[in-house]
């Protein structure tokens, strides 16, 4: 499944936004056990829309996606603990001020670290595209530590967990909550730098609309306490875990019992990922095999647009292609193209593509003598190729397109990128709840073991037929 959408109940007469937010920033968005999002800013924006009387469809991805999804018009506006910055406000409209943050640095529970000067020739874990990341880069040269970025907090936090970066910086209400939960990382200090705003922003020029509504709202839920409400619920002191709706830790930490309570999402996970190798798949052999025989064919017209399809889609990493089909398509050709359909496209041209070349290679790796006697006897090219030359040349690209298919389903994981809770996803999100990442990603590990096992011995089966 893609990610969860959630929509507030539509009508004709009220206007509807579609609406972006993050994925793995608790308290302000986090997944519950049962799918759902909720969080600081998932709760201000429906308070907001139920007080504006629109309707809204609230879509969670990473924060870049999202934010990219934005300014190529896919989305409407984005609500994602986004820090108001000048160069921002170059490209986005934002909203009055909802929420004032600060920056703080952690260390892992073991680390000896109390001093931003012992980051020294030492790496810093940053999430791209945030206040935090260009906080710390500000810092870098006076205290000389390196930088590594990642997409999303979760891996980042386990980044340093683990030990293989020192340190982190994060908004320090972020910190302050997940380490409170169970993240085993602490503050060596206290003092904040670089504060700031969050805003809700959308596209400058843009859905102006919009943003005075939220601004109207923001006033309101201000107004009648709605907002000091939704913030004590996940901030305040006397804050209290609630059954299903925090971001605690889970009472046990073994992988039975983790298997046990996140069962639904795991099975969601699967069959996502199960529905992109099969359709990837086959769509990929189809346009795979098609490349291959223009790559064949008589024309010399059809072999170079076959050769340069090949090669650009080969090419071209997968991980790019995806953001290129989905954030960058939609913004050229002002259309918004859903997420599994460019996860399909994605994986269709980029499997495609070797499946195309290996075809092609099975092709002309077929005695050339075969093809001359078949002419002799009377054959087009076009009928020799059907009945003599393509049936040995797909005999022996079996083996090459069985590893391929294989490679289709690993594949699928990097497509959580574009908003697709694929298996890979569905691990992000639970080890966000549940600060277990050993072992959660034990279980996604031997999920991935046990569908490439099934699908070996299936493309193995299906070889020994075709060889018998």
């Amino acid at each position: 499944m893609i990610f969860p959408i959630f929509v507030v109940e539509a009508s004709a007469q009220k206007p509807h936004y579609n609406i972006t937010t993050d994925v793995t920033y608790p308290p302000f968005e986090f997944q519950k056990k049962n799918g759902a999002y909720t969080g600081i800013d998932v709760e201000i924006i429906r308070a907001i829309a139920k007080k504006e009387d629109f309707t809204m469809t609230l879509k969670p991805i990473s924060f870049n996606s999202g934010a990219q999804m934005v300014l190529s018009g896919q989305m409407d506006g984005i609500i994602a603990a986004m820090t108001i910055t000048s160069e921002r406000k170059k490209v986005y409209d934002f909203s009055k001020p909802y929420y004032r943050t600060g920056i703080i640095w952690a260390v892992s529970k073991k680390s000896h670290i109390t001093k931003l000067s012992q980051l020294k020739g030492k790496t810093v874990a940053l999430k791209t595209g945030t206040a935090s990341a260009d906080y710390a880069k500000s810092l870098q040269k006076k205290y000389g530590f390196k930088i590594t970025y990642f997409s999303d907090s979760n891996t980042m936090y386990n980044d340093v967990v683990v030990g293989n970066s020192a340190a982190t910086f994060e908004d320090q209400s972020v910190m302050k909550y997940a380490i409170k939960n169970g993240l085993q990382l602490k503050i060596p200090s206290n003092k904040i730098g670089n504060a700031g705003y969050y805003g809700f922003a959308v596209k400058k020029g843009k859905n102006k609309a919009l943003l005075k509504a939220f601004n109207r709202g923001l006033a309101s839920i201000k107004k009648d306490g709605t907002y000091d409400k939704i913030v004590k619920k996940y901030l305040g002191e006397s804050q209290k875990k609630i059954s299903g709706n925090s971001a605690s830790t889970e009472n046990s930490s073994s992988i039975w019992y983790l298997l046990k309570q996140n069962w639904p999402s795991f099975v969601n996970g699967v069959v996502e990922t199960i529905k992109l190798t099969v359709v990837g798949i086959i769509l990929a052999s189809i346009w795979g095999i098609l490349m291959g025989v223009l790559g064949v064919a008589e024309s010399k017209i059809l072999r170079t647009f076959s050769n340069i399809i090949i090669y650009i889609f080969r090419g071209l990493p997968l991980l790019v292609l995806a953001f290129f089909i989905y954030i960058g398509l939609p913004h050229l050709l002002n259309v918004k193209i859903p997420a599994f359909v460019a996860g399909i496209l994605t994986l269709t041209l980029n499997e495609g593509a070797y499946t195309g070349a290996f075809v092609k290679g099975g092709f002309l790796s077929v005695d050339k003598g075969q093809m001359e006697a078949a002419r002799s006897n009377g054959l087009s090219y076009w009928q020799a190729m059907r009945y003599v030359v393509m049936p040995q040349g797909m005999r022996i690209t079996v083996p090459s397109l069985i590893n391929q298919f294989i490679i289709t389903l690993k594949d699928t994981s990097i497509l959580q990128a574009i908003g697709l809770v694929e298996l890979t996803q569905t691990g992000n999100l639970i080890v966000a709840r549940t600060q277990q990442g050993f072992q959660i990603w034990a279980i996604v590990a031997i999920i991935y073991l046990v569908m490439i096992t099934l699908l070996t011995w299936l493309s193995n089966f299906v070889q020994s037929k075709i060889k018998a």
